[in-house]
């Protein structure tokens, strides 16, 4: 199985990101994990795409989306809401493309604050996701809360609590895309 795990942040040390990278070390036999991020893509502008088409990142990217089994992705939260870096990938992506219908994807996120880690932007994103005609796994989620205490200073994650629901996240998220109920 081929997943692709896409990180919503630009941020070297991003706790995002080191969500995903710790999916990755999980993965097991039989399943690959690649990462992406957004650098290089364009805000989008309907005048630039009728004049040159997509850019290649963004191309290259809905390459690697058509051929993932399933998608992950790591939503920050800025201001209660998606990032717009990655609001604007999802704008790229969705046109002249079905790289998105009904490829399985997962939501995973980590922000500061006590209760509810990324679970206000998580939830703009499904919107966001239903109109691009992914399906999206419903439960289990995962909003890391208090991602201060449970990452490094290089983004990697160091609480083996959030390390197991992580783990108990990915075995769910793959039975998921295998079974496709």
């Amino acid at each position: 199985m081929q997943l692709l795990a896409i990180s919503g942040a630009l941020r070297k040390g991003s706790t995002n990101t080191g969500l995903l990278r710790a999916l990755k070390e999980m993965a097991p036999e039989g399943v690959t994990i690649d990462i992406a991020t957004l650098h290089g893509i364009p805000l989008y502008d309907g005048d630039e795409e009728e004049a040159h088409g997509k850019p290649e990142a963004v191309k290259a990217l809905d390459a690697r989306i058509a051929k993932a089994d399933g998608l992950i992705f790591a939503c920050p939260e800025y201001n209660f809401s998606v990032p717009g870096v990655l609001k604007n990938a999802t704008d790229w992506l969705s046109r002249r493309s079905t790289s998105f219908k009904w490829k399985r994807t997962g939501i995973v996120g980590a922000g500061a604050g006590f209760f509810h880690g990324t679970g206000r932007s998580q939830y703009h994103f499904r919107q966001n996701l239903q109109a691009l005609q992914c399906i999206v796994m419903p439960r289990p989620e995962i909003f890391v809360n208090h991602n201060e205490e449970k990452f490094d200073k290089d983004g990697n994650l160091t609480d083996p609590t959030t390390r197991k629901f992580l783990g108990e996240w990915l075995t769910a998220f793959i039975e998921w895309v295998e079974k496709k109920p």
